[in-house]
């Protein structure tokens, strides 16, 4: 620790030598089209020309701190401006971003006058009001002035969005599967194995530039999402050194100061991976291997496995369950001469958090008179302990005013290590109590790194990008474990509990022990070529680019099972911490357990896809007030699962061409105002495992979850019209309605089945849907009164008509995933001045389907459930500083999932059969960060 002390001293001492020296960066566009403009000549006041935008439209200037400062931008093809007021602080960089009118080769020279603040203002609005298509924008500047701390935190402000978990993105009602990502203009995959979406609590808000998420599609951008395309763009080029340091604390209202129960793992537990404490015997045979042993060859290998059964209680009088964090990132430029520079940036956190869910969860079946019968009825307490560390290396090589070359990387683990207590009563059986546990530890493993290049071709007037990236995620499950005891006499409240084991090898309920290796590797590569010229004074663009993504799956799987081929009384009578010890397993001829895995394909597959993509698309001024941007992409999709041999019965192939046009029109009626219309076809795919014949048993579900290899892709026509009012900087208002037609939606159905395991979750293709929505989104100052000068309010609202239709029933229901309506609502308070900023935040979706009912069953819907969170920050230390304050889910609402047999439309209470009833309890963090 004192080394690491050292070490922060020494930086921030290095970092801070230039205390009297400050910046002024920016970036600079182009006021009609947003594009940004490179090569602006950029001078103070003496006329003595200091920087010129590189090829992104950003430059810096290195000034003297403690004055203002005029400058002076000039261009071929532009008015040239002067900005006046850019007040310097020493050791700070102070941001301008500044837009350019383009001038008419007939006119006189004109010089255009503005202030910083005037121009920041300007800018703002032009970003986004001179978008191609409809999108929401969150710039660097927000993003600093936020109290957020990752970028799922950041992305709960953005209008029309909403996020559950902390981490998934609804957008539009839609599920998160209808979303797509890119970090740094390249297509992301799925941070979840086993669901189609992507996490963003991985990524540190400090770490990012800017997000921009687009409703509307153009052919540039990826054709697969329907709800939205979140960009996350990350810092490249840091303005100067800098060095800063975020350290926190926090704790769940239903984890602190109550019990908590873990299980003896290993002692890296809490670095977020398994240093083999949970490994498989050492010199255990392959599968292949393993299933040609004896019964007796089994059971010495079922003898070595750890007998670690039980939950342990921990003291938490001793050890409080508080939650920890960690965020160190620095970065520093370096020039290497002339008009070239290198930038570096770093980072890495960590953070621990500790919680205790508590959930309810039955399976009803529903004779014909919609009458439900009770499976079972379990109440559980699940202890978790998540971990989320990862490190982020960018390396920028700017070339002159005209190229750039970038290097980032991106480490993340994000691993949950948890223990489930289960009590309840089995009606499927007997109606017998039972006690029930499950161990296990889940670690996830995303890494990607990139390198782009972008080229500023002057003499030909065209824009060069360039891009390749590869990307591996790794799951890993080392030895999940299942135990159950049922109670001899339910009518006795003293009546003993008797270990549930089968007699059959095959179990994957009772007594199984479970190991998963699932490795994705996805490369991708990639260009467009963008050509600008004139005509009649208008500027147009014409940009094509090619794109392609292969991906490559392992996955393979050892579910072991315990068994007991005769009765033996006295071993179903030991607890679970004895239960299992090695001297209670046979020789394959006596009454004791025996070993055995369970073998076969169905617990491996191999999956590939290739996607191979290309696009032309033409961006047309058409006039002073009209733009169009057109074009058509063609996505070429070819996927295998399962196995490479078509005689194989997991073999699953689909090889589909879709043609993916795009338009967006949009009328500026005055610098304020536009009128957008817009249409396209998009598509979604399924995930490898939905098509995969892959069966797991979910413990927390009840059930089996399962692929479907007939599963096709979702085709997805949009078409949207909106009207945008930009008053001023950080307000707007704007309206619209869309419509969305889904051919072949993906949703996930529950078929109910006999009992037990026989339960499963599946997934479906619904023959259509379509969606009918209006939206209204709003962000106003309150500065017209005094007393509310420093008040800000924002809120989304939306509401959507869904219905799938079935031609082979009579169905009248949304589809799977999507809510009727979004409630996005948030008031700050800022006080600049004092470094000041807080926020309060409400979010809500209508109810919506979880799972489609098969066979007959009614759907299972979730309830809304309100959600509240509250956010304080304040400047200490000259403002170096930063104290934060984070209430998240004050509310505490229980998340409710239920049957509606009755169609009344809503939870009745007592009255209305449930699926799952959960508390996730309020999260308090406190943090604290220094920048150096």
């Amino acid at each position: 620790m004192r080394f690491l002390s050292i070490i922060i001293v020494f930086i921030a001492t290095s970092l801070s030598s230039t205390a009297q020296q400050g910046k002024i960066e920016g970036k600079v566009t182009d006021a009609k089209t947003g594009n940004k403009i490179s090569g602006v000549s950029i001078s103070l006041t003496d006329n003595k020309v200091v920087a010129a935008t590189n090829v992104d439209g950003s430059f810096v200037i290195n000034v003297d701190a403690g004055k203002k400062y005029t400058i002076k931008l000039s261009s071929v093809g532009y008015h040239t401006k002067e900005v006046s007021d850019i007040e310097v602080v020493a050791n700070q960089v102070t941001n301008i971003d500044i837009v350019l009118e383009a001038a008419s080769k007939l006119e006189n020279e004109v010089v255009v006058k503005s202030s910083s603040r005037k121009e920041s203002t300007n800018a703002l609005i032009s970003y986004q009001k001179n978008a191609s298509v409809v999108a929401q924008v969150i710039s660097a500047e927000a993003i600093r002035r936020s109290p957020d701390k990752n970028t799922g935190e950041v992305l709960k402000r953005v209008p029309g969005a909403s996020v559950q978990d902390g981490k998934y993105l609804v957008i539009r009602g839609l599920a998160d599967r209808y979303n797509q990502s890119m970090l740094n203009g390249i297509l992301l995959s799925s941070t979840e194995p086993d669901r189609k979406t992507f996490s963003f609590d991985i990524l540190p808000s400090s770490m990012i530039d800017n997000i921009i998420i687009n409703k509307a599609f153009t052919p540039e951008l990826p054709g697969e999402w329907a709800g939205g395309l979140i960009q996350v763009n990350t810092k490249d080029v840091p303005s100067k050194n800098f060095f800063s340091v975020q350290v926190g604390t926090g704790f769940n209202t239903q984890t602190i100061g109550k019990d908590f129960y873990t299980y003896k793992g290993s002692n890296t537990d809490f670095l977020g991976f398994d240093n083999g404490a949970r490994a498989l015997p050492k010199d255990i045979p392959t599968k292949a291997n393993f299933a040609q042993l004896t019964s007796e060859e089994k059971i010495v290998f079922g003898k070595q496995f750890k007998n670690i059964w039980a939950a342990e209680k921990v003291n938490s009088t001793i050890a409080p369950l508080l939650n920890e964090s960690l965020l160190i990132n620095g970065g520093f430029t370096k020039k290497i001469g002339g008009n070239s520079k290198l930038a570096v940036i770093l980072a890495a956190n960590y953070s621990r958090s500790n919680k205790r869910t508590d959930f309810i969860n039955q399976i009803n079946t529903f004779d014909n008179n919609n009458v439900p019968n009770l499976s079972f009825n379990y109440s559980n307490k699940k202890y978790s302990q998540d971990i989320l560390a990862g490190a982020l290396g960018n390396i920028t090589l700017q070339l002159g005013n005209n190229s750039k070359i970038s290097f980032k990387n991106m480490l993340n683990v994000n691993t949950t290590n948890y223990t489930t207590l289960r009590t309840g009563r089995d009606y499927e059986s007997r109606g017998e109590n039972i006690r029930a546990t499950e161990l296990a530890f889940k670690a996830n493993t995303f890494f990607n790194t990139q390198l782009s290049g972008d080229h500023n071709l002057k003499q030909y007037k065209a824009k060069l990008h360039w891009f390749g990236s590869f990307n591996i995620l790794d799951q890993y499950i080392p030895d999940q474990r299942r135990i159950q005891y049922n109670q001899e006499d339910e009518n006795d409240d003293n009546s003993a509990y008797l270990l549930q084991i089968g007699a059959s090898p095959t179990s994957q309920k009772f007594g199984s022990r479970y190991y998963g290796f699932l490795s994705d590797y996805i490369y991708t590569a990639g260009g467009d070529l963008a050509k600008n010229f004139t005509v009649k004074n208008l500027q147009q663009t014409i940009k094509g680019g090619y794109f392609l993504q292969i991906k490559d799956r392992l996955f393979d799987s050892r579910p072991f099972s315990i068994y007991l081929p005769s009765d033996n009384r006295a071993l179903v009578l030991l607890t679970a911490d004895k239960v299992f010890a090695a001297e209670n397993f046979g020789n394959g001829s006596d009454n004791k357990f025996s070993f055995n895995e369970l073998s076969g394909d169905r617990y491996r597959y191999v999956a590939n896809s290739i996607l191979n993509a290309g696009f032309l698309q033409f961006d047309n001024q058409l006039s002073d007030k009209l733009r169009a941007v057109w074009g058509l992409r063609v996505e070429d999709f070819d996927q295998v699962i399962g196995s490479m041999k078509k005689s194989d019965p997991r073999y699953v192939y689909n090889k589909v061409t879709d043609y993916l046009p795009g338009i967006n029109v949009t009328y500026k009626i005055n610098d304020k105002t536009n009128f957008r219309v817009s249409g396209s076809q998009t598509v979604i795919r399924p995930e490898f495992r939905e098509l995969s014949t892959f069966q797991f048993y979910d413990f927390d579900l009840g059930a089996t979850v399962a692929g479907y290899t007939k599963l096709v892709r979702t085709k997805i026509t949009n078409a949207d019209v909106r009207y945008e009012y930009y008053p001023r900087g950080g307000e707007l208002f704007t309206a619209g309605i869309f419509y969305k037609y889904f051919r072949n939606p993906i949703e996930s159905i529950f078929n109910p089945g006999s009992g037990g395991a026989s339960n499963t979750y599946n997934f479906i293709n619904a023959d259509k849907a379509n969606s009918f929505g209006a939206e209204i989104e709003f962000r106003k100052k309150l500065d017209f009164n005094p007393t509310l000068k420093n008040f800000t309010v924002q809120g989304n609202f939306s509401y959507i008509y869904n219905r799938v239709v079935d031609e082979n029933s009579s169905t009248d229901r949304p589809m799977q995933g999507q809510s009727p309506y979004l409630i996005n609502a948030a008031v700050q308070y800022d006080i600049e001045k004092y470094g000041i900023n807080t926020t309060l935040l409400f979010n809500q979706i209508g109810r919506r389907i979880s799972y489609v009912g098969g066979s007959g069953q009614p759907p299972i819907w979730e309830n809304p459930r309100p959600v509240l969170d509250f956010q304080f920050a304040k400047k200490v230390f000259g403002k170096k500083g930063e104290v934060k304050l984070n209430v998240s889910d004050i509310l505490n609402t229980t998340a409710i999932y239920y049957h509606d047999p009755k169609n009344i439309g809503k939870y009745d209470g007592s009255n209305t059969p449930f699926a799952i009833k959960r508390k996730f309890g309020t999260n308090v963090g406190i943090s604290f960060g220094y920048n150096f």
